[in-house]
């Protein structure tokens, strides 16, 4: 069993900052995550994407962001525990005891979760089913890949539209098919897309994909019976992701559906137990990175004066440090 002032689960953008702001403060981390990198959703899902949402950043690439604040942590060097799942948390003595997949022990200060929404898995495209064959991905780590070629996305949320935005200016083609007239994606994005020489296909389904080995063309269903077939080579699914707490379900949590009950300080229902980030819920939650920078930083200063009480609530800002 090894000792840690704080032990973060979850390594994505506000598990990299909680990680950064606890070596601020003077605590030892050690940052878990089932993933084998860093970056949590962004580097899984969408590492080409730009994000906008990001004070201070007009626009930023996922993975870029996510090597900022790599970068930014590493001046505490944190522990990284990464490709591991945490399994089960214990006391002893009062402070907490996470065990992990791997046989590993730690006897924590504070537990901070910052895992996003837990591990996910993408919905399945109905159309796919019965092909067997490649170029079919429900997310592209590497745009370059799709370069010259005749994209189909299907899905109507922010991924579909950004994939579209992201995709538009390399493929040689990029077809948006979704099953209403309605988008869940953000109203701009939306209207950035259609400016764009993107075909959108409203109130339609893919029905069939051809091919022998690889994608080679689509059927596309409108609503009234038309069909058409189009060229493919890659299908984006941009069909959402189910997602799934784990282990974390049975450590007596307080949830909400999906999410972990926190009040104004990240506590959790349980003692020395806090939370950041998407996973959190409370009334009037917003589920923004940004928001999550900040929960990141209430959960370390009041993590910090529950394993040190002499220590103050707040520290001072980090630009007095020099």
């Amino acid at each position: 069993m090894r000792e840690v002032d704080v032990a973060i689960i979850g390594a994505g953008p506000t598990g990299l900052f909680a990680a950064y702001y606890a070596g601020f403060r003077g605590l030892s981390v050690a940052l878990v995550d089932v993933l084998p990198e860093p970056g949590g959703q962004i580097t899984a899902m969408y590492p080409e994407k730009m994000i906008y949402d990001v004070a201070g950043f007009p626009s930023i690439k996922g993975r870029d962001l996510v090597a900022n604040l790599v970068t930014q942590a590493d001046a505490f060097g944190p522990e990284y525990l990464l490709g591991v799942r945490a399994e089960k948390l214990s006391y002893l003595e009062d402070r907490p005891v996470l065990s992990l997949a791997n046989g590993d022990m730690l006897r924590c200060g504070a537990i901070i979760i910052t895992a996003g929404l837990g591990s996910f898995t993408p919905r399945p495209l109905p159309a796919a089913e019965n092909f067997v064959g490649s170029g079919i991905v429900f997310f592209v780590p590497q745009l370059a890949e799709l370069a010259g070629q005749d994209v189909l996305i299907v899905g109507g949320g922010d991924s579909a539209f950004d994939w579209a935005l992201a995709l538009h200016p390399l493929a040689r083609s990029v077809t948006l098919v979704h099953r209403r007239e309605r988008f869940r994606a953000h109203a701009a994005t939306v209207d950035r897309v259609r400016d764009l020489p993107v075909r959108i296909v409203v109130n339609a389904e893919v029905t069939r994909l051809h091919g022998d080995g690889a994608v080679t063309g689509a059927d596309i269903v409108v609503k009234g019976g038309t069909t058409e077939t189009v060229p493919v080579d890659t299908v984006v699914a941009a069909l959402g992701f189910t997602a799934d707490l784990g282990p974390l379900t049975e450590w007596g949590l307080a949830l909400d559906r999906r999410h972990i009950r926190v009040d104004s300080t990240m506590l959790t229902n349980l003692p020395r137990v806090f939370s950041a980030g998407d996973i959190t819920e409370y009334p009037g939650k917003v589920r923004l990175i940004a928001t999550g920078f900040g929960e990141a930083a209430t959960a370390v200063n009041n993590a910090a004066v529950i394993i040190d009480p002499a220590a103050h609530l707040f520290p001072g800002h980090s630009s007095d440090a020099g």
